[in-house]
């Protein structure tokens, strides 16, 4: 049985499409009967992973983020891709291609909507553990990603002072202090 509140979508069409992110555009009747419009951004499925070195430290990424103009100091995260089946495939790929580290376990910690009046963003966080540099980066062309280790509590406390100020990598932070430390 469908909820009272739900929305009925008539029609849907893809106002803008580029690499990364769709903008859908959608005629709706809400539950009174209104007919109106509704355009939203579709992203999909990512994943943010807490890679722990096996000594504690957190590997972290700095990386150009051309919407705010600046360096960003975050977790590793990123889209799942085509052959990925589920969150989980897409974690050692994200890692290993942004920092060169693999880990030796990995595991679920949480699922959001960070943005779901919006978008249908989804990300999937999950903590990697024993993690150590194996590999080489393989960025994506338009990826500049400087990779280092850090402390947790010194990321956590960057959380706090608003130095660390990428909203993934915060809840991500702030998730795994309150719950699973």
């Amino acid at each position: 049985m469908a909820d009272e509140l739900a929305w009925e979508t008539l029609t849907t069409d893809i106002a803008y499409s580029c690499p990364g992110f769709d903008i859908v555009h959608e005629d709706v009747e809400l539950p009174d009967g209104t007919e109106t419009d509704f355009d939203f951004l579709r992203e999909g499925d990512s994943v943010v992973v807490l890679p722990l070195t096996p000594d504690g430290d957190v590997v972290v990424i700095e990386e150009w983020r051309q919407a705010v103009k600046r360096v960003n100091r975050a977790l590793p995260a990123g889209s799942m891709e085509a052959d990925d089946a589920a969150p989980r495939d897409a974690v050692d790929r994200e890692l290993r291609e942004e920092t060169g580290y693999e880990a030796e376990r990995v595991r679920h910690l949480y699922t959001a909507e960070p943005a779901n009046g919006y978008a249908d963003s989804v990300f999937h966080y999950f903590l990697a553990e024993g993690c150590e540099p194996t590999a080489e980066q393989e960025l994506d062309f338009d990826e500049s990603i400087r990779v280092e280790t850090a402390a947790f509590d010194e990321l956590l406390e960057s959380v706090r002072s608003g130095d660390l100020r990428d909203g993934r990598s915060a809840v991500g932070l702030m998730y795994y202090a309150l719950f699973e430390r």
